[in-house]
């Protein structure tokens, strides 16, 4: 079995959460308290837990040209599994922190990249490579 990444975040609805990250997002929904939920992204457990005095973005950084959200989590895709989700998103009218594009064209660790919030003000990134040895590449 491979090793899976767990991940637990602030959100300030559950019921909200549970619409954006299985409904949207379509991930699966595992365990959940009337405090919490399990939710299944990318083989990937994450975990939304009610507190809505610590949800969302507290800072950015500049990143190739845009501010980037921090914190925020996502997943790398395959790119043309990157640019279904995009298009999928984008026909569901999410609106992005940062549109879908390719950053560091042309450069070491060129990739596609969007971000958006979920209802509690959490970032994501969904990113993608032509070239999967340039994720750590320096």
């Amino acid at each position: 079995m491979k090793n899976l990444f767990h991940l637990a975040f602030p959100v300030h609805d559950l019921d909200a959460a549970r619409e954006f990250y299985g409904g949207l997002l379509g991930c699966s929904e595992g365990r959940s308290s009337d405090r919490w939920i399990d939710f299944d992204l990318y083989g990937h457990q994450i975990v939304t837990h009610l507190d809505p005095a610590l949800a969302g973005v507290k800072m950015t950084n500049p990143v190739d040209g845009n501010d980037v959200p921090v914190p925020h989590f996502g997943v790398i895709l395959p790119m043309d599994e990157w640019r279904a989700f995009a298009q999928r998103l984008q026909s569901k009218g999410v609106k992005f922190v940062i549109e879908p594009r390719i950053r560091f064209e042309g450069q070491v660790g060129e990739q596609a990249t969007m971000f958006f919030l979920d209802p509690s003000g959490n970032a994501l990134e969904f990113k993608a490579f032509d070239d999967m040895s340039q994720v750590f590449a320096k």
